[in-house]
């Protein structure tokens, strides 16, 4: 079962979702425990990174409530807005660095743009970061001298950066080396843990998604396909859920995308 208003950070009370007449999230009810690592997993195309940009507001749902913390998202000003995204981090896909920046400064930018801390603080709080990432020693490397998983623990010591209550990964594994995946899976763990943050990660890695996993969602076709911890997503016998987690090529989720049949777009005469 959900987790209880009391016990969620973030909750989706009967939320829909599209773009146009194409519907991606449709009358979903989620929540998100606090203090806990939540996985969105599921089939490409199947609504989880847009969860994550209606969270942060990017996106305003059609109907239905999105709740941080008691407040519902798709109700904010831009003042309401920009005072919640400051209790929130981001860490986007390939860590979306910026490029003209050295790592020091990539930290230091939410810090420069949210806050007046001097000089020092503002020292003093970059470092602790970094070294919470094991890159206390490359402050000084630009985005380009360092490898794709230092880029993303840069990333993710800038989401880190105003201590926020809820951390989001958009597939902060794609692309990673096995070790550098691993790397980076424990130090989500351990920094949920020792902060006492909320993450929502969105992935495809099974195994290590499952591994520091507390709660997995698995969405699919709009709506919640599966939700609980691992073992109980992995005993599953929804047949869309076991051809996600066995990875099979034939099942509930087809190959091709919804269109006009081979005939009509080929003009082909069926005989």
């Amino acid at each position: 079962m959900p987790s209880s208003p009391a016990n969620s950070l973030v909750e989706l009370r009967n939320l829909t979702f599209g773009y146009g007449e194409r519907v991606i999230l449709d009358d979903i009810s989620l929540s998100i425990p606090r203090g806990k690592v939540t996985a969105l997993m599921g089939a490409s195309g199947g609504g989880k990174t847009t969860v994550l940009r209606l969270i942060g507001g990017q996106n305003r749902a059609q109907r239905g409530e999105l709740l941080f913390d008691g407040q519902d998202v798709t109700r904010m000003d831009q003042t309401q807005l920009y005072a919640a995204r400051r209790r929130m981090g981001m860490l986007f896909q390939f860590g979306a660095l910026f490029a003209d920046l050295d790592v020091f400064e990539n930290v230091a930018f939410p810090l420069r743009e949210h806050t007046d801390l001097s000089e020092s603080l503002i020292r003093d709080v970059v470092l602790m970061k970094l070294n919470a990432v094991g890159l206390r020693g490359a402050r000084g490397l630009m985005p380009s001298e360092v490898s794709g998983g230092m880029a993303r623990r840069v990333a993710l010591a800038r989401a880190i950066v105003l201590d926020p209550e809820l951390v989001m990964y958009d597939e902060p594994f794609a692309g990673l080396d096995p070790i550098s995946l691993g790397t980076a899976a424990q130090l989500i763990r351990r920094l949920n843990d020792a902060m006492g943050l909320t993450s929502i990660v969105v992935s495809h890695d099974l195994e290590e998604t499952f591994r520091i996993a507390d709660q997995v969602v698995i969405l699919a076709n709009g709506r919640i396909a599966a939700q609980g911890t691992p073992e109980e997503v992995k005993r599953s016998t929804d047949p869309l859920v076991q051809q996600f987690v066995q990875a099979q090529a034939e099942g509930p989720v087809h190959f091709h995308y919804p269109g006009p049949s081979v005939e009509q777009d080929f003009g082909v005469e069926q005989v």
